[in-house]
């Protein structure tokens, strides 16, 4: 083969490699543009989702957003829903009260001695309760404590089944919490001579308390959007909480939505998507701390952008 054939062919492999590329380059680039515009339009469905039920919700409730809705006890299928807001606060922070300190005890436990048998065996059964229903913990509540205590429906009843619910979800996202601190700190800690407690407590449990506590939001929004928990355990009740734990019911607002939607009264709907829209502005709202309690914790470690 000659000088110049060489040169010819070295040029045309060349030329058709560069060709090669430039349609990778093309494929790569559609792929990109196809998934960008996937990704806004799915942002953009769940962005009109989420804005059509927060208004429509509003619009169906403001009819009923008055004074007296935080004033006044719930008559009948009217009046107020000063009973049920309190009642909601009572079995949220009661449930959190009793599922953090086990749910962090068990999260700490997962983070540094996780890897035994023991480990396993709470993360497997974490997992299997996260996918229990809620009904069924409801009705396990109200077989074991409204009936078998003879609690019956009561406060001590609602709160402990939406903390059973909880554990779980606490204790990951400790456990994640925890895992995501660099292991140098620890070895730190243990290089100036602190022990295993010292070392979880001072050190470990410090920096990811920002996590542990949108974990800790996470988990009272979730129970404050319960329903079919209550319904077997806390029952209902008109009248304002008289701080007895036992054989007592108590309100609680998604019994409101529940309910009060199906009468055939237009107070009674107006209360039910009032009720609704308390409770999504305070899930909301939760949620929003503790995205801005996880933002400003990146945001100190340097590693947020946003």
């Amino acid at each position: 083969m000659s000088i110049v054939e060489a040169k010819t062919t070295m040029a045309s492999e060349s030329l058709s490699l560069s060709n090669r590329r430039l349609r990778i380059s093309w494929r790569r680039h559609a792929f990109r543009l196809l998934g960008g515009l996937f990704v806004t339009a799915c942002f953009f469905i769940v962005a009109f989702a989420f804005l059509s039920i927060i208004g429509d919700v509003l619009v169906r409730a403001l009819p009923a957003l008055r004074w007296k809705l935080f004033t006044e006890v719930s008559t009948g299928m009217g009046g107020g829903l000063k009973n049920a807001i309190e009642g909601t606060i009572v079995l949220s922070l009661g449930a959190l009260l009793i599922s953090a300190p086990i749910g962090i005890a068990a999260g700490i436990y997962l983070n540094e001695y996780g890897d035994n048998l023991g480990g396993r065996s709470l993360r497997f059964l974490s997992d299997v309760l996260v996918g229990v229903p809620s009904i069924v913990l409801g009705y396990v509540g109200y077989i074991t404590m409204v009936v078998y205590l003879g609690w019956q429906f009561s406060v001590a009843a609602g709160m402990l089944t939406l903390s059973i619910m909880l554990l779980p979800y606490i204790a990951r996202t400790t456990e994640l919490a925890l895992s995501a601190i660099p292991s140098a700190v620890r070895e730190a800690g243990f290089a100036l001579g602190a022990g295993d407690g010292r070392v979880a407590f001072k050190i470990l449990l410090p920096g990811a308390a920002p996590a542990i506590m949108t974990g800790l939001f996470y988990a009272t929004a979730l129970s404050m959007g319960e329903t079919a928990p209550l319904i077997y355990t806390a029952g209902w009740s008109n009248y304002m909480w008289d701080g007895k734990f036992t054989n007592e019911p108590i309100g609680y607002l998604t019994y409101v939505i529940w309910t009060f939607i199906n009468e055939p009264f237009a107070e009674s709907h107006q209360l039910a998507f009032a009720a609704a829209f308390m409770i999504t502005s305070g899930v909301l709202l939760l949620i929003l701390t503790g995205r801005w309690l996880m933002i400003r914790r990146l945001r100190r470690m340097g590693s947020y952008a946003g």
